[in-house]
Parts: C-alpha cells; sequence; structure tokens
C-alpha cells in the first residue's frame, strides 16, 4: 500500500504552517502530510487522491474559513475519502459551530486551536483516530468482495454481519448496470452462476457462496471457538456491559471467555452516534465504542467469540457449563448473563416479507443505501429511533418519524429532541402507526423489495398509503432470556431478577420460573437467583436502558465475582 495521507486545510498561512510542522514532526515518518490554503485547493487535492487511488486517513479542516467552507470542506471529504477520519479545527470561540459540525455528521471530532503544547492537546486525539482508521482500513486489492443484490435479504444479512463485525468489504451490486458486468466476470472466475448469490471472495481468491455467518466469521479469522475448556469467567453477550466485563475481569486476572452470537456491541453499536456518553464531549458512534472496547479486552487476553449461540446453562455446585451452538461446552466458575435486548416484532401486513429488503429492525450503517435520495420511515419515538432518524437524513430525501403517541417528550432524550427539529429534512407524525407494507419486484428474480406503506391516524381512523424505500422499527425490546429456560428467576416480562429483587419473590417461590434462593447469605447485588450467575446491563430487571449504565454494571460486576470466588 501506498504511503497514506493526511490533509490539511486552512486558509490562515502562519496557522497552516504551523500545523504541517508538527504533523511532520509526529507522524511523517509513516504519513505523507499534505496541507492546502482554501476549500478550492483541498477539494482538487482530495479529487486528485482518489483518481490516483491515494488511502486518505485524516482530514483536518478550520471551521473559521469564510462562507462555511471549513463545513463544504469535511462534508466533501466524506464523499471523496468516506474511509478518512475528519477533524474540525475550531477556535474557542467556536464551540457552537464544532457542535453544529458533529451534529451535521461532517466531523468525527473536534480540536481546538491553537493546540500548542500538541502532545498533550491534539496527538493523543489523532493517534486514537488513526490507530481506528488502520485497524478498520483495507486496500481495495485487499478488502473482502461482497458479490449481491441490493435487495437480498441474504444479502443484506452478510452487509450487516460484516459491518457490525468491522470486517472491511467491497460491495459489488448484481443488478446494477454500472457494475453487473465486473459481478458477472467475478462469478465467472469462480464458476457460479447467479441462483449462487450472494458471494464472498477473499483477497486469497477463495470463495464462499451463500455463507451462514459461522463460516464467514471463521473465514475471515474471527475467533469462534474457544481455546480452553475451562475458565474463571464466561460472559454471555458481547454489548456494553459484556465488554466492559471483560475488559475489567481480564486486567484483574482472571480468564475470561466471551461469547457472542452476532457481533460485539450489540444494539448500541449499531448507533450511528452516542453524544450522552461521559467523556466524550463530541460523542462517539457505536462502532467506534465496539472497536476500542473490543480491542482494550483482547490485548488484556480475553477471548471474545463471534457467530458462536449459548444455548443452554447447568449449575453444578460451585461449577457452571455452558453448552454452545455447535454442541461444544465450556466451565467456569462464575458467569454473567448480558444478552441485552432485542426489537419487538410489529404484526404489520405484508411486512414479514420484506424484512432485509426495506424493512428492517434497526438501523445498521450498511442499510442507509435502500434509502439514498429516497423516503425513509421509522417506526418508534425512543432514543434509538432519534439517533437513526438523524443518521438517515444525512442519505435520504426525507426521513419521517412515526409515532403513536401525542409527542416524543416522554421517551426520547431532549438534546435529540432538539437537533430532530431543527433538521429540515426530519418530519414527526404522532398519533401515528404503520399498519400495511407493499413491496415491488427488485432486482433478484423472485424477490420483492418495499415500495409503499399505509399510515393511519390513530384519533381519527385516517389512512393514507405512500412511497417509501426503507421502513426502520424501533417499537420497544425483550430480553433475550427464552434460553435460559427455568434456571433463573425472571420477572413478568421475561427479565432476570437480581439481588434484592431475588428475595422479594419470596423463598421457593416459582412463579416466575427458575430456581429460588437457598443460601444463608444474601445475593449479591447483580447476582441472580443461582448462586455464582450474574446479569448486568439491559438484561437485568429494572436496569437503566442507557449504555453508559450498562458499561457500570458491566465494571461493577467483576467486584461482586471476585467476593463470590472468595466465597
Amino acid at each position: 500500500m501506498a504511503i497514506p495521507v493526511i490533509l490539511a486545510v486552512d486558509d490562515d498561512a502562519a496557522i497552516l504552517a504551523a500545523v504541517e510542522r508538527d504533523l511532520n514532526a509526529r507522524y511523517g515518518s509513516e504519513y505523507r502530510v499534505v496541507t492546502a490554503p482554501s476549500l478550492e485547493a483541498g477539494i482538487e487535492a482530495l479529487t486528485e487522491m482518489r483518481v490516483r487511488g491515494e488511502a486518505v486517513a485524516l482530514v483536518l479542516a478550520d471551521l473559521q474559513m469564510p462562507e462555511r467552507a471549513g463545513f463544504a470542506l469535511l462534508r466533501a471529504a466524506s464523499e471523496l475519502a468516506p474511509d478518512a477520519r475528519r477533524v474540525a479545527l475550531a477556535a474557542f470561540t467556536q464551540g457552537d459551530a464544532a457542535v453544529d459540525a458533529l451534529g451535521e455528521g461532517v466531523s468525527h471530532h473536534t480540536c481546538l486551536k491553537p493546540w500548542d503544547p500538541p502532545d498533550e492537546r491534539v496527538f493523543p486525539l489523532l493517534d486514537d483516530l488513526l490507530a481506528d482508521w488502520v485497524a478498520c482500513y483495507r486496500p481495495v486489492e485487499e478488502a473482502i468482495r461482497l458479490v449481491g443484490y441490493r435487495w437480498s435479504p441474504d444479502d443484506s444479512a452478510l452487509r450487516a454481519f460484516m459491518a457490525r463485525n468491522q470486517l472491511p468489504y467491497r460491495w459489488v451490486d448484481a443488478g446494477d448496470d454500472a457494475t453487473r458486468g465486473e459481478a458477472e466476470a467475478l462469478l465467472h472466475s469462480v464458476g457460479l452462476d447467479e441462483g449462487d448469490l450472494p458471494l464472498v471472495i477473499f483477497p486469497d481468491g477463495t470463495h464462499l457462496s451463500q455463507p451462514e455467518p459461522r463460516a464467514l466469521a471463521e473465514k475471515a479469522g474471527l475467533q469462534t471457538e474457544p481455546e480452553e475448556q475451562h475458565y474463571d469467567f464466561v460472559i454471555v453477550g458481547a454489548g456494553p456491559a459484556g465488554l466492559a466485563a471483560a475488559v475489567y475481569a481480564a486486567s484483574e486476572g482472571l480468564t475470561t471467555l466471551v461469547i457472542e452470537r452476532e457481533a460485539a456491541g450489540g444494539q448500541a453499536g449499531q448507533s450511528a452516534r452516542i453524544e450522552n456518553y461521559l467523556g466524550f464531549p463530541s460523542g462517539l458512534s457505536g462502532q467506534e465504542l465496539t472497536h476500542r472496547a473490543r480491542h482494550q479486552a483482547t490485548r488484556f487476553g480475553a477471548e471474545i467469540l463471534t457467530a458462536q449461540e449459548a444455548t443452554r446453562i447447568e449449575a453444578h455446585g460451585r461449577y457452571k457449563r455452558v453448552f454452545l451452538g455447535d454442541s461444544s461446552q465450556v466451565s467456569c466458575e462464575a458467569l454473567l448473563i448480558a444478552t441485552g435486548v432485542q426489537y419487538r416484532t410489529l404484526d404489520i401486513t405484508g411486512c414479514g416479507d420484506l424484512i432485509g429488503a426495506g424493512v428492517y429492525y434497526g438501523a445498521a450503517m450498511s442499510d442507509t443505501m435502500c434509502v439514498i435520495n429516497s423516503e425513509a420511515y421509522i417506526v418508534g419515538a425512543g432514543n434509538s429511533a432519534g439517533q437513526a432518524a438523524l443518521y438517515l437524513a444525512r442519505h435520504a430525501r426525507r426521513v419521517t418519524i412515526v409515532a403513536r403517541g401525542e409527542d416524543l417528550d416522554d421517551s426520547m432524550s431532549h438534546y435529540l429532541i432538539d437537533r430532530i427539529e431543527k433538521d429540515p429534512k426530519i418530519r414527526v407524525l404522532t398519533q401515528t402507526e404503520v399498519v400495511a407494507a407493499f413491496g415491488r419486484p427488485g432486482d433478484e428474480p423472485g424477490e420483492q423489495r418495499l415500495d409503499k406503506i399505509t399510515l393511519r391516524k390513530r384519533d381519527t381512523g385516517d389512512e393514507e398509503t405512500v412511497e417509501a424505500s426503507g421502513l426502520f422499527i424501533f417499537v420497544g425490546a425483550a430480553p433475550r432470556t427464552d434460553w435460559l429456560a427455568d434456571l433463573l428467576l425472571r420477572d413478568e416480562n421475561g427479565y432476570v431478577l437480581t439481588g434484592p429483587d431475588v428475595l422479594r419473590t419470596g423463598r421457593g417461590d416459582r412463579q416466575a420460573g427458575g430456581n429460588p434462593w437457598t443460601l444463608d447469605r444474601q445475593p449479591l447485588w447483580l447476582e441472580t437467583s443461582v448462586p455464582g450467575i450474574f446479569a448486568a446491563g439491559d438484561v437485568r430487571s429494572r436496569s437503566i436502558k442507557r449504555v453508559a449504565s450498562a458499561v457500570g454494571e458491566g465494571s461493577m460486576c467483576v467486584a461482586f465475582v471476585h467476593e463470590y470466588l472468595r466465597s
């Protein structure tokens, strides 16, 4: 790979020279530092780099340039160098502009200037951004290629799996005139035809046709099998709670295994931006948080299994046995349930046949291509729905939030409501519900894609059928606890009871399902009805459904694990 580029743009010659000097001193041995004195020069440089196939790792732009030139440069960089990390340079008096840059999605972070001394005020931030770019970037010739149809549910599932697991790939649309020839050539090169799509081709020339996530994970180099048979601590679920527990447990010397059936990060990993997380005033994306946490946990020695599912747990005295989806098993002395929640499904006429083909539960970043310059609808009124609306508004012609209630105030954070009200591409329909979805033929023979939906006003019963390219559903959540069978006490909604709530069910009372508490001591705060099995995060009864709360519970759980092991 050619030396990647760092581009800095500022119309103040003295400041630009100082920035160039500092960047070369720190990064000149690994990156080519390029500077530009204006918006036009910056866009010209980015265009030339794109034509030459150069990798742009970092773009810095001054927000003080007139006529919002800094905003325009960063927005152009998102198109011309989409993999690059973008930083807005702002003076102390430009706090509002910096917030706008983040809110509009044109920058990943803000750096205040002047930044002297750079070792303290800017290099730690840029080091993190560049490390993240290096971890995620792959040259075209080294990237996995996915050949499929835009509206194929199987293709959509693979794109989401690779994006959520941060596997760099290049997608080749077999249904698009511009890339159909390339798709046909790739199929021919491996002796397959369109009936074998979706097709995944790896850099070494090997391929998988219509792969299951487990096979794709193995081939891509993700860990899918445990290295040991016994661990001090096993964590089921790699969301914020599970990853936090893994970091603290592994860093304190516990042999730690994390089992994740889909992708690290959980629902939080799909968030376009988390803006109320302590210590990140500029916010960070779910992918950034996941990447950092996963890297931190594995650096301390934790093992993280991907595309592997825990199917059953047995408790035998001080030992617990976890059975996996491939019929293997591991044992441990302490166990954490951190499986989070999943979005509830809606009974909408015609919706079931269109899931993955315009209808999605949640909103993976890979799903945005279906709404580019089109109409997107979001069902739900919580924070996840609000974050999705702001993200989709960058790509869609218009985004409509469909809410059953009278307003968003009772279910969505105030900062999100403010930003939604200011975004001209987002509208909110209250006291409204989606009652039907209709498809039309997609690119793949025999497949359909979402075309229209029917909206109904709850107060009047009036109905309207409108065009829709994407329908994203966020309608509450249900815990993933069915697989626990009768092992643990749960509340009436299926959430796992812990600590004092275990005793409130009454000793010997099995009404909630699960084993009652029988020891003389009281259960520890996050301990379930089975000694040594803990629960943290959204899966826990009466937990606060926030990323920071889940991280706190996962971290706190390790202290209780140590206390349990000592006893």
